[in-house]
């Protein structure tokens, strides 16, 4: 086992893991309108589960707006149908063209309970980072007879750097984004 390509794997791990974070927070929205709000949508497209971003141009015209153009109007009832289902709480406007989303401006409560979700997530992210080290220290244990006692002792450390410093990462991604939120 080389000590490099051991503590490399799992820093892209944790790398991963912040990844997923970023994603999550941009799918939630701060009074901005964001197309990666709609990218978990799935609209039901000749009874296939597709996407939403691959039957449809997302654009955003304005600040507060987001418009859809299918590329089939056919499609136009399935995108509405599905942005109701969805959860991010915004009723599709339907032209017979395309479709409208009005994102309101976000009262004080709202902000509040979605700096909570934000929270949440990101104390998610850290104990999904920390799993990712004790997973690296248990193998770390089934290795102790085939390597010297100081060696496991500095990969240890290693581990326990790499997995400071994501968790500081995750909570300045946190506060970056409880900020964009609190932002009037």
């Amino acid at each position: 086992m080389e000590m490099d390509t051991f503590v490399k794997d799992y820093e892209v791990k944790m790398t991963k893991t912040l990844s997923v974070l970023k994603q999550d927070y941009a799918a939630i929205r701060a009074g901005r309108a964001n197309p990666a709000l709609l990218d978990k949508i799935t609209v039901v497209y000749y009874d296939v589960p597709t996407p939403l971003n691959q039957v449809a141009t997302i654009s955003v015209p304005e600040a507060r707006s987001l418009l859809i153009t299918p590329w089939d109007r056919s499609t136009l009832k399935a995108i509405e149908k599905a942005i109701l289902a969805s959860d991010i709480g915004i009723n599709p406007q339907n032209d017979g063209a395309v479709v409208r989303l009005n994102f309101p401006p976000l009262n004080e409560e709202r902000r509040r309970e979605l700096c909570k979700q934000i929270s949440k997530m990101g104390e998610e992210s850290k104990v999904a980072l920390r799993s990712i080290r004790r997973d690296a220290n248990e193998k770390l244990k089934a290795k102790k007879k085939e390597l010297p006692e100081d060696t496991v002792k500095d990969l240890e450390k290693k581990v326990q750097d790499l997995t400071d410093k994501y968790c500081k990462e995750a909570d300045k991604i946190s506060a970056a984004k409880e900020k964009e939120i609190m932002e009037v």
